[in-house]
């Protein structure tokens, strides 16, 4: 069984390994020593000098005059290569990255062009990739070389260095030149959702939610009498020829929510199953649920607890769904080696009556105390799990199947305690938010101050 890393300590070698050696807390793949600068011999150089050093050795070990003959060729070629144009003095190259920001899977063009004040034979590109980039395609033509990354996993990620070795017209030596591709931010793929459950109570600010209080909407939640200076399409025919008196329709008032996502970064932990991270998965859920809330024009913030603590209080628009996501794309580098005050969360990041989703694989006994703090302010709380699978456990391994059994009903004994302090969990299955938020449609969730 994979336990959670504790506070300032990384995360167990299994569990690094099972995430291919990138979970949280893990340092960026270094750059590769740099290479010397200046003018050197360069591969062409030291192959030649070989076979005339080869052949005057022969010569001189066997004796025989004639073998200086082989050397006459390759010396031959040293001479005319080192008489031709003036090499470069001053060289210079820059990195042009036309998109620093993109989803997962998606392909990075990058364009390294390199400027010099003499004559060269070709360049050579050495890459060296970052962690979270893939080398997919690279092109050369004349002085401008052409590259082609694909985002691998989230989190900001260094494209990497480009070395450039640059070769004079006789290809005898060689200057290198590095170029820093810089950083990327490169965000997870949101799951699709179209359900937005709201609590009991919304704040008094207008929105595509059906409130309980009479207002300014669309739905006819009754009829009342009418009064002077009211609008007549809003009769209710039937309900005046049948009380006798005019009768005028009462909407409901359409309100906004405000939701809060609370993202779980105690641990990322490997399901044994399917190899995927527990710290993934929960990201692309908050990213959904984050998506989702947005489209229907509500106010949306963000809190991860488990590292460095981040949050974003609430806001609404397009562009304020990737404020979100790049508030929280450092939570691997952070996973487990700082421990925030939890009994202090910022209160301007969870307004009073907003609905708190808490994203978590349930793995951290510390998360447990977040959770009740918010549900004692009378936040609305609703939990959805992130499946981290059963441990492994040998079929005939009589002792592991017994503590097998006692993890499953713990797990359980800690859904019963939520569910107990009225804290819905929902399972996600991996797939649609609206398959694992369905079951909270049925009523409007509730809150200790509802």
């Amino acid at each position: 069984m994979t336990r959670p890393a504790e506070p300032g300590v990384p995360p167990p070698p299994e569990v690094l390994r099972a995430l291919g050696n990138d979970a949280g807390g893990l340092s960026a793949a270094e750059a590769p020593s740099p290479r010397p600068t200046g003018w050197r011999a360069g591969p062409r150089t030291l192959r030649l000098a070989t076979l005339v050093g080869v052949a005057a050795l022969l010569a001189v070990a066997t004796g025989r005059p004639w073998l200086l003959a082989l050397a006459a060729g390759p010396l031959c070629l040293l001479v005319l290569s080192a008489s031709g144009g003036p090499r470069p003095e001053e060289v210079q190259a820059v990195a042009d990255v036309p998109a620093r920001r993109c989803f997962v899977g998606e392909q990075i063009d990058v364009t390294v062009t390199a400027a010099f004040d003499g004559a060269v034979g070709w360049i050579d590109p050495g890459v060296s990739p970052g962690p979270g980039c893939e080398l997919v395609s690279l092109r050369t033509a004349g002085a401008v070389v052409t590259l082609g990354f694909t985002a691998a996993r989230w989190g900001r990620w260094s494209l990497g260095v480009v070395d450039l070795d640059l070769y004079d017209e006789g290809g005898l030596s060689r200057r290198t030149v590095r170029v820093d591709l810089g950083e990327v931010e490169v965000f997870p793929l949101p799951v699709d959702g179209a359900f937005t459950p709201i609590p009991v109570r919304l704040p008094d600010r207008l929105g595509e939610h059906t409130a309980r209080q009479t207002g300014e909407g669309i739905e006819v939640i009754g009829v009342r009498p009418h009064v002077w200076g009211e609008r007549q399409r809003r009769i209710h025919w039937a309900a005046t020829t049948r009380r006798g008196s005019i009768q005028i329709n009462q909407f409901a008032a359409e309100r906004a929510a405000d939701a809060v996502v609370l993202l779980d970064s105690f641990a990322d932990i490997a399901d044994p199953a399917t190899g995927r991270s527990s710290l993934d998965e929960s990201l692309r859920v908050a990213a959904g649920l984050i998506r989702t809330y947005l489209r229907s024009h509500d106010r949306v913030g963000i809190v991860s607890v488990g590292g460095k603590l981040n949050w974003l209080q609430p806001g609404s628009g397009d562009a304020h769904f990737y404020r979100l996501v790049q508030t929280v794309l450092d939570v691997r580098r952070d996973l487990a080696f700082h421990t925030p005050d939890l009994n202090r969360l910022p209160p301007p990041a969870i307004p009073n009556s907003a609905l708190v989703y808490a994203v978590t694989p349930l793995a951290d006994g510390r998360v447990m105390d977040v959770l009740g703090g918010l549900a004692e302010r009378g936040n609305p709380v609703v939990v959805v799990e992130v499946p981290v699978g059963d441990p492994r456990v040998e079929e005939d391994d009589a002792v592991g199947q017994l503590a097998l059994r006692l993890w499953r009903l713990d797990r359980e004994a800690l859904r019963y305690s939520l569910v107990e302090r009225g804290i819905p969990v929902v399972p996600w299955q991996g797939e649609t938010l609206d398959l694992s938020l369905a079951p909270l449609l049925r009523t409007r969730i509730q809150g200790r101050a509802g």
